[in-house]
């Protein structure tokens, strides 16, 4: 009765409509996970671990995306800045096909920007990137140069999916590592979850 009690003295109040600012959203979803500044580091120090293995992880990811109908048909649209071949459906797409060699340009940037992002602050322009990224997958433009482009919408269920996807992938290599003791694997590993988790919740 007593830790009833305490947790209901130390309850933060959280308004609903705090959560309409993004770093609101932010500090409210780093608080909860208890993800810190020391965590961004460990995600940062992965740097060089992860970074010679991005070609392997996009290679992996779009196997993956292009082993079901339903995520493949995304990839059969011309895609920005794409001047070559486009596929007529779905079995025409390849791991090596032209476009999703140029999709892939565009997974490789955020998996780089992650591990090489060293301000997590609520008010980091790391945040604001991920908060388009996902705007973009809605069916809202996100970014200036999807305006007058069609609109693209992801379903939630499929953004989900490859995020665990990737970050299985992710953790994967970190575990696997060597030259890192077991304790660094374990704080790496829950400083990428929790990364994770709020990259789900933008």
């Amino acid at each position: 009765m007593a830790d009833s009690k305490q947790a209901q003295h130390s309850m933060r109040i959280i308004a609903p409509s705090s959560l309409t600012s993004l770093p609101a959203r932010i500090s409210y979803l780093k608080a909860f996970q208890g993800f810190t500044d020391e965590d961004g580091a460990l995600i940062h120090e992965a740097e060089s671990l992860l970074k010679p293995l991005v070609p392997a992880i996009l290679d992996a990811v779009y196997v993956k995306l292009l082993s079901y109908t339903i995520t493949a048909k995304a990839f059969v649209p011309r895609q920005r800045g794409h001047q070559g071949a486009v596929p007529a459906n779905v079995h025409e797409l390849t791991p090596d096909h032209p476009q999703i060699a140029h999709r892939k340009n565009f997974l490789k940037a955020y998996l780089v920007r992650l591990v090489g992002n060293q301000d997590w602050s609520d008010q980091s322009r790391y945040w604001e990137y991920l908060d388009r990224v996902g705007v973009m997958h809605t069916g809202e433009p996100g970014f200036d140069h999807r305006k007058s482009r069609p609109e693209l919408r992801v379903e939630l269920v499929h953004m989900g999916m490859l995020l665990g996807y990737v970050e299985d992938l992710i953790l994967g290599a970190v575990l696997s590592a060597e030259g890192l003791d077991l304790k660094k694997k374990v704080d790496v590993v829950r400083a990428f979850n929790k990364a994770s988790q709020r990259r789900s919740s933008e």
